[in-house]
C-alpha cells in the first residue's frame, strides 16, 4: 500500500509540474504543439493598449424607447466592428444615453473611430416633385417619398458595372424586396414611364438612378463616382447596418501598449513575489502540509490560466486583482485545514484520523466563505460593466479552482504523503 501511495504521490506531482511547464514554455512533439499560455491569453485594453471611445446619443427618446434604441445601436456597432476585422471589442452602455467602446490592439485608432461613429442612415427615396435629384444634393432640396432604409438590406458588396467601374451591389430581405418592388412600380408608372429613386446616405444623394422597370428580385446596385475603397467602405457600412440615432463623440482615450504592458508586467511580478513568499511561509510553518499546499497552489495558477484560455476570457488589470484575491482564498482554505489538522493531532488522534477530521471540520467554513464570495462575484458580473465584469469572471474562475485544489488535491496528497512518514512534527504539530 505504501508503495502504491508513493507512486501516486509522485505521479500527481509530476503531472502538476508538467502542466505548469507546458503553460509557461509550451511544447512541440512532431506535428503536435501547444503554445505557451501567454501567447493564447487575450489581453484587455489596459494591458494590450488600444483605443477607448465614449459616444452620447443625440435623441429625445426616454424610457423603454430609449433603452431599445441604445441596445440596437450597441448591436449594430458590434457588427460594424466585426466588419472592420477588429477582435475582442468591449461595448458597454453607460447611463441612459452613453456607449463606451474599447478596442484592444487597434493600430489605426482614428480610422476605427471614423467608421464606428458614422451614422450611415441609408435611404432609398422615390423622387415625387418636379426637381430631379442629383448626386451631392441635400435631401431637403427635392420632394420625395421614402421607399426603404438600410435596415432592409441583407448584404452588400463591391461589384463592377459594364464600364468596369466599382459599384455597390446589394440584396434585400423579404420586407425590403416587397418595398423596393412597390417603389420601382410607382417610379415606372408615373405617366412618363421613367421615374427616379435616389440613394441617400446621411441626407446626401450618393446616386440618383432612373427606374423604368419593376424590380422584384430583391437585388440591385448603387452607381456613383466610387473608387474601390469608397465602394468597399459604403458596402461595409451597409452590411453593418444603419444606426438608429446620431452619436456624438464625447471622450477618446488612446492607451499605448508600452504603458499597458509595463503595468501588466508589474502586476505579474507582484503576484509571483507574493506567491513565493506565501509558499515559503507555508513550508516553514506547516512543513509537509506547507509543501503540499505549495504544489496545490501551482496547480491552481495553472488551472486558472488554462480555463481563461479555454473560455476565451480577456485578462485585464482588474482581472489580475480577481486572481490574486482568489489565490488568497486558496491559501486561507489551506490554513484553515492545517490548523484543524493540528487541533486533531493535539487531542491524540492518529495522523490519518487527524487529516480526515481536520478536513471534515474545516469544510463548512471553507464552503461558506467561498460560496458567499462567489455570489458576490455573480452579482458583480450581472450588474457590472467592462473591467468590473473582468474582475468578476476571474474571481469566479479562481474560486472554483481554489476549491478544487485546496480540498481535493491537497487532501489526496496529504494522504499519499503518509507513505513517507507518520511523524506528527513534520505535519505542524508542536507537541
Amino acid at each position: 500500500m505504501k508503495g502504491k501511495n508513493t507512486l501516486l504521490f509522485f505521479l500527481i506531482v509530476a503531472l502538476i509540474a508538467g502542466l505548469a511547464f507546458v503553460a509557461i514554455n509550451g511544447i512541440t512533439i512532431g506535428t503536435f504543439s501547444i503554445s505557451p499560455v501567454k501567447d493564447d491569453l487575450k489581453l484587455g485594453l489596459d494591458i494590450r493598449g488600444g483605443v477607448s471611445v465614449v459616444y452620447e446619443a443625440q435623441t429625445d427618446e426616454s424610457g423603454a424607447d430609449l433603452t431599445k434604441t441604445m441596445e440596437q445601436t450597441k448591436q449594430i456597432i458590434g457588427r460594424r466592428i466585426n466588419e472592420l476585422g477588429l477582435t475582442e471589442p468591449v461595448i458597454t452602455l453607460q447611463g441612459d444615453k452613453r456607449l463606451r467602446i474599447e478596442l484592444p490592439g487597434v493600430e489605426n485608432a482614428q480610422d476605427a473611430i471614423n467608421v464606428i461613429g458614422k451614422t450611415a442612415v441609408l435611404e432609398f427615396d422615390l423622387v415625387t416633385g418636379s426637381v430631379a435629384a442629383k448626386e451631392g444634393m441635400d435631401v431637403s432640396e427635392f420632394e420625395y417619398e421614402r421607399v426603404l432604409t438600410g435596415i432592409n438590406i441583407k448584404d452588400a458588396y463591391v461589384s463592377k458595372n459594364s464600364y468596369n467601374q466599382p459599384i455597390v451591389a446589394f440584396k434585400l430581405d423579404s420586407e425590403g424586396t416587397d418595398l423596393f418592388a412597390e417603389g420601382t412600380r410607382k417610379a415606372s408608372s408615373n405617366g412618363t414611364g421613367v421615374g427616379q429613386i435616389a440613394v441617400v446616405l446621411d441626407g446626401k444623394v450618393i446616386s440618383a438612378p432612373t427606374s423604368r422597370v419593376v424590380i422584384t428580385s430583391g437585388e440591385a446596385t448603387i452607381d456613383g463616382n466610387f473608387t474601390y475603397d469608397t465602394a468597399n467602405e459604403l458596402a461595409m457600412l451597409i452590411r453593418g447596418g444603419a444606426l438608429p440615432v446620431q452619436l456624438e463623440e464625447v471622450q477618446t482615450s488612446v492607451i499605448g501598449p508600452t504603458l499597458g504592458l509595463n503595468s501588466f508586467n508589474s502586476a505579474i511580478k507582484a503576484a509571483i513575489y507574493g506567491i513565493i513568499i506565501v509558499m515559503l511561509f507555508m513550508m516553514i510553518y506547516y512543513r509537509i502540509p506547507g509543501i503540499i499546499a505549495s504544489i496545490a497552489l501551482t496547480l491552481y495558477a495553472t488551472v486558472v490560466v488554462y480555463v481563461m484560455v479555454g473560455l476565451g476570457a480577456t485578462l485585464t488589470l482588474p482581472g489580475i486583482a480577481g486572481i490574486v484575491i482568489s489565490l488568497g482564498m486558496a491559501v486561507d482554505a489551506n490554513v484553515i485545514i492545517f490548523e484543524r489538522l493540528k487541533e486533531e493531532m493535539k487531542v491524540g488522534k492518529s495522523l490519518r484520523a487527524s487529516i480526515d477530521g481536520g478536513f471534515h471540520r474545516a469544510m463548512s467554513t471553507i464552503i461558506d466563505s467561498n460560496v458567499t464570495t462567489f455570489i458576490a462575484a455573480l452579482i458583480l458580473f450581472a450588474f457590472g460593466e467592462g473591467p468590473i465584469k473582468g474582475f468578476a469572471v476571474t474571481l469566479m474562475i479562481g474560486i472554483i479552482s481554489s476549491m478544487f485544489t485546496a480540498v481535493i488535491v491537497t487532501k489526496s496528497l496529504l494522504r499519499f504523503s503518509l507513505a513517507f512518514t507518520d511523524r506528527k512534527k513534520l505535519y505542524g504539530s508542536r507537541g
